[in-house]
């Protein structure tokens, strides 16, 4: 019955290390046969929900939704307050303006003129 017999040591109880050195079997302690709970692979993954409650979780970034420059703020302002823009409209330079001071850091005069100008072309 090989059934029976430990499948690391062969059923001897000892394993011989590279030293020359014996030590006892770490799959059946030494007894030289198979433990009845061994099925050969043991799964020790923490897939359990309470393993996972924020320990390593990353902040989200907020996300922003109003200009943060002043002159940005300003502009914005202007369009959200603009009876004549269509609520779409208002909502495109709005994004358009946070976009900008995304990649520049705060609106500059040339693009704050260039807004001005859509405002005014889009009311007619």
């Amino acid at each position: 019955m090989s059934g029976d017999f430990c499948g690391v040591c062969g059923g001897d109880g000892r394993i011989d290390q590279s030293a020359g050195q014996t030590s006892r079997c770490p799959a059946c302690l030494g007894s030289g046969r198979r433990s009845p709970e061994s099925t050969g692979f043991h799964d020790v993954t923490k897939t359990k929900p309470s393993h996972h409650r924020g320990s390593n979780q990353v902040a989200k970034p907020v996300k922003q939704t109003w200009p943060t420059s002043i002159s940005g703020d300003l502009l914005a302002k202007d369009i959200r307050d603009c009876a004549t823009l269509s609520t779409e409209t208002k909502t495109r330079l709005i994004q358009e303006i946070m976009e900008h001071e995304s990649r520049h850091g705060q609106c500059t005069q040339t693009f704050v003129k260039k807004m001005r100008k859509q405002i005014r072309l889009s009311r007619f």
